[in-house]
């Protein structure tokens, strides 16, 4: 009998967070208009505002409960909810890196990889670089992502790197020709040499 009260108080406390995660997304994705629902934006952030109270997602980063829920989410696979999926997919974004070199030539690149699983990857990394959390550490993780650019390119003087997001056109404007916007958010510059020589 202890082992079912138990069982059924562990099923309740996890559709009890598998609900408030997936509320916290649904109520996030009306909120920015991503859906056809009609828009009721502050009502839905106040509504996700409980949903992630309830995951103790306002309690400071070291607070018990917030790691244990948190530490419990991951576990289990339950983090983020529907929205991770589509049909909302998140929007692209593009690191450009420009490679100056001591004659004046000026080439472009973006990072390479060798495999599927490392381009998906670099993809997941660049669309985390472009929330405000990942602020700072953004310059150190664009940097080491020049520096495999520059090995294979050791006579480059300067690499300005331009990081921001693709905006596919709409459908009819896709069907008019245009093409997609790039909307740079920050950009950093490496002088490769001076590194290499401390």
């Amino acid at each position: 009998m202890l082992w079912k009260a138990i069982y059924a108080a562990w099923f309740g406390i996890h559709f009890f967070l598998v609900t408030a995660v997936c509320l916290a997304g649904i109520f996030s994705l009306i909120a920015e208009s991503s859906t056809i629902l009609p828009s009721g934006e502050k009502s839905a952030r106040e509504a996700e505002l409980v949903a992630s109270w309830l995951l103790a997602k306002q309690a400071g980063a070291s607070n018990p409960i917030r790691q244990g829920i948190a530490t419990y989410l991951h576990a289990a696979g339950i983090q983020a909810g529907y929205s991770f999926f589509a049909p909302n997919v998140p929007s692209q974004h593009r690191l450009t890196l420009e490679l100056f070199y001591d004659d004046g030539r000026v080439e472009y690149e973006s990072p390479h990889v060798r495999s599927r699983a490392a381009a998906l990857r670099l993809d997941s990394l660049l669309d985390r670089l472009a929330e405000e959390r990942y602020e700072p550490v953004r310059e150190v993780l664009v940097k080491s992502l020049a520096f495999s650019v520059w090995r294979e390119h050791p006579d480059v003087k300067k690499i300005h790197a331009t990081f921001g997001s693709v905006n596919p056109p709409e459908m009819s404007e896709f069907e008019h020709g245009k093409a997609e916007t790039f909307q740079p958010m920050f950009s950093f510059d490496f002088s490769l040499r001076d590194e290499e020589k401390q």
